[in-house]
């Protein structure tokens, strides 16, 4: 028996990083199984179907500056990935403005003032910036200015993380608006007509981007499929107790499915379990400090309410972001407007009402009828819905949505993955399996990297991925492995 057919791969979770893992192995060979604890694939990238209209569970743009994965996902979908135009608006004060910003409509929206007074704290922020960037308020003041900061910033992402913004870390922000600045969004905006250049786009500016014809899980199903033919085995309502472990390696996966208990054997293991959960799963139990770090880290939950709305066209919008503290909504997506194919009817649109919140709390607990009176509720006061004209809705839920950037994560997860580095055979990936903000594509890359690691006996550092996104594209790591095309 040759040395890859002995080896018998555990992945834990079904969503971009797993299921992309499984279908490299697939590539070479190597049969894997995969336990996904949800009914669906896909993870937080994964698509809901009620009634023939599908929604995301936040909207996932498919953008990336890696040839690689940009093949990969023409190779699966093929004419079913559509390229979208993007549109989305910020809502504030009862007024919309675009994002990425464009300064006339700064200054119509705001007024003259108004943009003079952004534009004074913006200089002073340049000649007298914060010496230290530990906060997101710190990073983002320093590179907008204060005032630019609290009208678009500060709301939002507190609605967001449910906390203030300057106890939120300043990883989070040069992980997500790397290369933003005042200066290149107002570049960006009079350039707006003029050019695009894929490769040189900063990520949240960009103004279109690949979309499955029927949302984000329609490319996680597809490669579930795929993986399953080529003889792998996805379980759905998996989940996973225990990691049977013995000094430095895992020897089993404990999994709980349809009520009854089994152990699984392997040889190699793929977790994007999130990292909290898979360190206190541990049989037998990690050191106190480590068990200690891993139940400091915490997490932000969300859900979403889709309602179903009687009226053909209601805006042109992708999405917006409300940047309302009346409200308790944080965004809200037009699904009809990401691809028409994710509505049924063409007479109807489908909203998608996004609410952060942390699993327990008052949101979380509402009932399902509650939180579709209040979407109801709320669309009509920002002005974009008649409640009379909601036909119905649907919830879904998203625990551990969000890995939480805080003050002491940093160090919490020192400790963790130095007691994990001596496990030779266990690899994290995704973003909650690493505690890393990552975008699609970034859990796609430690989904091959990890996998080759494996096929090919490699030695990539998944941690180094998406700790400077830009730096990383040009590190060695990736050229080695042929997944830059610049």
């Amino acid at each position: 028996m040759s040395e890859l057919n002995e080896k018998k791969v555990i992945i834990i979770g079904g969503g971009p990083a797993g299921l992309t893992a499984a279908y490299e192995l697939c590539r070479r060979g190597i049969k894997s199984t995969v336990l996904e604890k949800d009914t669906l694939v896909g993870g937080i990238s994964k698509t809901v179907d009620y009634k023939g209209y599908y929604f995301d569970i936040g909207g996932h743009r498919f953008f990336t500056k890696i040839k690689t994965i940009d093949d990969l996902w023409r190779e699966v979908l093929n004419e079913d990935l559509l390229k979208r135009k993007r549109l989305s608006r910020i809502y504030y004060h009862k007024k919309f403005f675009h994002y990425p910003l464009r300064p006339i409509n700064i200054i119509t929206g705001l007024g003259l003032w108004n943009s003079i007074l952004i534009l004074s704290s913006y200089i002073n922020a340049h000649f007298f910036p914060n010496k230290s960037e530990k906060s997101f308020e710190q990073w983002v003041s320093n590179r907008f200015g204060k005032r630019l900061y609290e009208i678009f910033f500060k709301s939002y992402t507190e609605k967001i993380w449910g906390m203030p913004c300057n106890e939120i870390s300043s990883d989070w922000a040069a992980q997500r608006i790397k290369g933003l600045s005042f200066i290149s969004a107002v570049k960006n905006a009079l350039n707006y007509e003029i050019s695009f250049n894929k490769k040189t786009a900063i990520r949240t500016l960009i103004d279109s981007f690949d979309y499955p014809k029927k949302g984000p899980g329609m490319m996680w199903e597809a490669f579930s499929d795929i993986v399953q033919k080529r003889g792998s085995t996805v379980i759905l309502g998996a989940e996973v107790e225990k990691i049977f472990w013995n000094k430095d390696k895992v020897d089993s996966v404990g999994v709980k499915v349809s009520g009854q208990q089994e152990v699984i054997k392997g040889t190699h293991v793929i977790s994007s379990m999130p990292v909290r959960e898979l360190i206190e799963s541990f049989e037998p139990g990690v050191p106190e400090d480590v068990l200690r770090a891993a139940r400091s880290l915490n997490y932000r939950d969300f859900l979403t309410v889709s309602l179903i709305v009687n009226r053909r066209d209601l805006f042109k919008d992708n999405w917006i972001y409300i940047h309302d503290p009346d409200v308790k909504v944080g965004r809200i997506q037009n699904f009809k407007n990401w691809s028409p194919y994710m509505v049924p009817n063409q007479e109807k649109t489908c909203l998608g009402l996004e609410y952060f919140c942390f699993e327990g709390d008052e949101l979380w607990t509402m009932t399902d009828q509650e939180l579709i009176e209040l979407g109801k509720k709320e669309s009509e006061i920002l002005g974009l819905v008649n409640a009379s004209e909601v036909e119905e809705g649907i919830v879904v839920r998203m625990p551990k949505a969000y890995p939480v950037y805080d003050a002491m994560y940093q160090e919490a997860l020192g400790d963790i993955r130095y007691f994990l580095d001596k496990i030779h055979n266990l690899q994290l990936v995704g973003r909650n399996g690493m505690h890393k903000y990552n975008n699609q594509d970034h859990s796609i890359i430690m989904g091959i990297l990890a996998a080759e690691n494996i096929l090919e006996n490699k030695d990539h550092d998944l941690w180094q991925i998406n700790t400077d996104y830009d730096t990383y594209q040009e590190s060695s790591v990736i050229n080695e492995t042929g997944l830059v095309d610049i």
